[in-house]
């Protein structure tokens, strides 16, 4: 058996405390084997440096998945193109830096794959998130049963669509970007563990991490405001996924919300 943990997006220095702070216990308590992180606003709330990726590599993270804000900081582009524990979606077209899956190695000689797509629906019209998913997949397949997908997309029914589409061939699949946890966690028929969406590590007396008063601005002028991270009511949130190695298929998945005291 595996215990796998995929921890919501990392919003800022508070999020990253969080990180740092509850990490270790979870680990201990839950005999974590591998930590997945999403880490595309780590980075004062928007992105991600290669001091950020450092940072939550220490703290226990073993990879780090994204999605659209990954190229807000520059220097991104460079750590892409070295870092294999830091992952940008797969189905971005041909010649983005970086790649989308890898397979990381694990004691006992396992191998666990690591799959990050975006989705299309509300967001930028990229290349097909389930084919490229497939593809990714069926090579990963080769090295290894253990396999996580992160679908980093605004609609519930797109990240729905690819569990279903998905079901079987993976050991897990979460959903991030909407900083909502949702009380939809299951394994389903193929034996693939599926939430819709795993929440956000970060300050949770917020709006999706922000500043409540310039979000409630904007709404209400439409104008322009500065949407600061929050700093009150951090909490960890994700799953906790628990998988056969040898065939890679869920056998559980629960929510965590750890809050920070």
């Amino acid at each position: 058996m595996i215990t796998i943990l995929f921890c919501g997006d990392i919003v800022g220095n508070p999020g990253r405390k969080a990180i740092r702070e509850l990490l270790p216990r979870l680990k201990a308590a839950h005999e974590i084997d591998f930590v997945v992180a999403n880490a595309e606003n780590a980075a004062g709330g928007s992105g991600v440096t290669a001091e950020v990726v450092e940072e939550l590599i220490a703290s226990g993270v073993n990879a780090l998945t994204s999605g659209d804000h990954i190229w807000r900081n520059k220097g991104v582009y460079d750590i892409l193109g070295r870092d294999e524990r830091l992952l940008r979606p797969a189905n971005y077209p041909d010649g983005a830096p970086g790649h989308g899956s890898f397979a990381y190695e694990l004691p006992r000689g396992l191998a666990i794959g690591v799959v990050n797509v975006v989705g299309r629906i509300f967001m930028s019209p990229l290349d097909c998130p389930f084919r490229a998913a497939r593809s990714a997949v069926e090579a990963l397949r080769a090295r290894t049963p253990l396999i996580l997908v992160d679908v980093h997309a605004e609609a519930t029914s797109e990240k729905m669509a690819l569990g279903r589409y998905l079901d079987g061939t993976v050991t897990a699949i979460a959903g991030t970007h909407t900083h909502v946890q949702t009380a939809d966690e299951q394994v389903l028929p193929g034996g693939t563990a599926f939430i819709t969406d795993i929440g956000m590590t970060g300050p949770t007396v917020s709006i999706l991490g922000r500043e409540i008063e310039p979000v409630l601005k904007h709404f209400l002028t439409q104008m322009p405001h500065r949407f600061d991270v929050a700093r009150e009511g951090i909490e960890l949130q994700g799953v906790i996924i628990r998988a056969d190695e040898t065939t890679g298929r869920a056998v559980g998945i629960e929510r965590v919300r750890e809050k920070l005291e």
